[in-house]
């Protein structure tokens, strides 16, 4: 990880930054409740991102097996509910959800097959169930060592075991948890993003906020 500057904020109100933070205060509020310049909260808040994804990216090389479903989404842009070419000025993301554990996503130039297989190849033990919806760019999964499983969103949705709930349920919170941004610069989507990944893998509050403690004391204090 890129070297870090120490923080110059007091360890008082380093603590309570984090915990804002955790509670997804927006930095300009928790700047005002803290009584803090809204670009130090900013500042500071993105450092928090930066070692998030650190530390995500040091965890990324761990495989996913048993019952896993892919699925990509699409975020940011001004066209709303399009997918394929119809969201040429949205960023591309794919991910993947091991039932009953953890997600994993990734941003990608596109979501051909040639760009998707080789992240499901990489993350994915070979012989795992992969649960996908039925556009042709998972037509690869067929001639692959997966069992493959289509779901039909139009009529198979909610089928008991046959669907991809759960991949797109971390869609959904990730983009309701970026809308109280208003607009995410480009250049910090991904930390963003990997922001969501960890949020939705950690669920309990309590344990955001001890992982963040260790991390600060780790690269910022």
């Amino acid at each position: 990880m890129e070297h870090m500057r120490k923080s110059r904020l007091s360890q008082h109100k380093q603590g309570r930054l984090i915990e804002h933070f955790v509670a997804g205060t927006t930095a300009r509020t928790a700047a005002r409740l803290c009584k803090v310049h809204r670009n130090t909260a900013a500042y500071y808040f993105l450092r928090l991102r930066k070692t998030i994804a650190y530390e995500l990216e040091a965890e990324s090389k761990a495989m996913f097996d048993g019952e896993i479903e892919v699925d990509e989404s699409y975020f940011g842009g001004r066209r709303k509910g399009k997918r394929g070419c119809g969201s040429a000025d949205k960023i591309p993301v794919f991910g993947l959800l091991k039932r009953c554990g953890k997600v994993y996503n990734k941003i990608i130039p596109d979501a051909s097959g040639t760009t998707l297989m080789p992240i499901i190849e990489r993350k994915v033990v070979q012989d795992s169930i992969v649960y996908s919806n039925f556009w042709r760019r998972y037509n690869v999964l067929n001639m692959s060592d997966f069992h493959h499983f289509r779901v039909i969103h139009s009529t198979l949705f909610a089928d008991r075991h046959n669907h991809i709930n759960g991949i797109e349920n971390f869609w959904n919170q990730s983009k309701r948890h970026m809308r109280k941004f208003n607009c995410v610069p480009r250049a910090y989507f991904g930390l963003f993003l990997k922001e969501c990944e960890w949020r939705f893998n950690n669920s309990d509050p309590a344990a955001q906020l001890s992982q963040l403690r260790q991390r600060v004391r780790k690269y910022l204090n």
